[in-house]
């Protein structure tokens, strides 16, 4: 039976549960609605009895990262301000989650978005997937725990390439580097995502324990606090307003460096 929220579905397979986000407009943006679906997704998963969990996106992408049309108003909260308030209690929540948690990337996953995608104990891609830390492009630092998760993933020197150079990093070089355990074509992502998740699901009660062992906590969250710091700085700098202008304007930003 599917459950909808605004921009999230959850669907259930025997013991497995599939949240998709919806909202194929932004290519499923982290936007406020977004971010408020997944809770109330979360909310019932942790109300049943299911064992294993499933992330994907529907439509063109996995997601497209934070939601541009929100940026301005974040920059007037305070970039950081915003990190903590609305994203990083769901990664805090995904993370600290009693089950298993399979991400199917169906397509790009760009800037936190990648960091939701990385948020998988184990992560499965198709053919089509990319991922993109876009932060630069805009004036802004990599954050969503990026910057912990990524060098354990797939070494210091590649995390610092892709953050400083913000070149999209296409599925198959993904698996070459480390970032996933798997690609398959489109068509079979679910099954395959699915299929794992089941397997996590028969295990025993050993597997959540077995996830957490995985986290550095300590360093997890000292990561997110000095990325939350340093958005907070990026995004009061005039770089930032030129990277959203140029955004809108479908051009390339001319940063001064301040």
């Amino acid at each position: 039976m599917r459950q909808t929220f605004q921009r999230a579905f959850l669907d259930t397979h025997e013991k497995v549960a599939v949240i998709t986000l919806n909202d194929d407009a932004t290519i499923n943006a982290l936007s406020t609605g977004m971010v408020e679906s997944l809770n109330a997704a979360l909310d019932r998963i942790e109300k049943d009895s299911h064992r294993a969990v499933v992330v994907t996106g529907v439509g063109r992408g996995f997601c497209s990262g934070a939601d541009m049309k929100e940026l301005p108003a974040r920059r007037e909260e305070g970039a950081g301000q915003v990190l903590e308030r609305l994203f990083h209690p769901l990664f805090r929540r995904l993370r600290d989650l009693p089950m298993p948690v399979v991400t199917a990337v169906n397509g790009p996953a760009v800037g936190i978005g990648m960091s939701l995608a990385l948020m998988g104990d184990l992560i499965v891609a198709s053919r089509g997937a990319s991922f993109l830390l876009s932060f630069t492009r805009i004036g802004l630092v990599p954050d969503g725990g990026l910057t912990f998760l990524l060098p354990r993933l797939i070494g210091l020197a590649r995390a610092r390439e892709m953050a400083l150079l913000a070149d999209r990093l296409p599925a198959d070089r993904a698996l070459e580097w480390g970032l996933v355990n798997c690609v398959v074509d489109h068509s079979q992502l679910m099954d395959e995502a699915i299929g794992l998740a089941l397997r996590l699901a028969e295990g025993p009660a050993a597997l959540p324990l077995t996830r957490r062992l995985f986290w550095d906590e300590k360093g997890y969250e000292a990561q997110l606090a000095r990325e939350a710091a340093a958005q907070e700085k990026a995004g009061a700098t005039d770089d930032f307003l030129e990277g959203l202008v140029a955004f809108r304007e479908k051009r390339e930003p001319r940063f001064s460096g301040r």
